[in-house]
């Protein structure tokens, strides 16, 4: 009794370790399978197996683009995190530091910046905060972290979905094939009772 909750409490844990990815499962024997109740005919069957299929696609395009919204955003954060830094060095002299900032796309503008220990971050919605330099860089450095380990989360995310894209396709070939060789069997039947 003991070893059927913890490997059933595993395999939710494996469950919930896919942001709620349902694991498709692999059809041995399409026999047995289509006498399980539901599996009325294959077209039913081939019908629910494509709409897992397209939910799968749709949970595929999410994460892709959270992936590339992350992999734009990491570097950002470096940039920045590099900026700080060099603020950092450059706080406890007298001269300013000169740099380009952007203004559009492609359009920057030439700044003088006087020495200081006080920058300001978006956040984001329209939000921007006034830190220390210290403050900003370990909420940058905070922020870095937890968007590659996001990153690795997504990519062993989508690594699982392809997995269960190829289960589901061998799935749908595998009832495919069994309706075509029970056709041509009952085609072969009632050729022979004809005859």
């Amino acid at each position: 009794m003991a070893t059927t909750i913890e490997s059933s409490n595993a395999g939710a844990a494996s469950k919930k370790k896919h942001l709620g990815i349902p694991e498709a499962i692999f059809v041995e024997d399409v026999d047995s399978f289509m006498k399980q109740p539901g599996n009325d005919t294959a077209d039913a069957v081939l019908r629910k197996l494509d709409e897992q299929y397209q939910k799968y696609k749709y949970m595929e395009l999410n994460l892709s683009q959270k992936k590339l919204r992350l992999k734009s955003q990491i570097p950002q954060i470096k940039q920045t995190l590099e900026i700080l830094r060099h603020m950092q060095k450059k706080k406890d002299t007298t001269d300013p530091m000169a740099t380009h900032f952007l203004l559009a796309d492609n359009v920057y503008c030439k700044a003088s910046v006087p020495p200081t220990d006080k920058v300001c971050l978006w956040l984001g919605a329209n939000v921007m905060l006034e830190y220390d330099i210290d403050e900003a860089q370990s909420l940058l450095e905070k922020n870095l972290a937890t968007a590659s380990r996001n990153l690795e989360s997504l990519e062993e995310d989508l690594d699982f979905l392809r997995d269960q894209f190829t289960t589901t396709e061998v799935n749908m070939a595998r009832v495919y094939n069994w309706d075509v060789k029970r056709r041509s069997k009952d085609n072969l039947l009632k050729s022979a009772e004809k005859s």
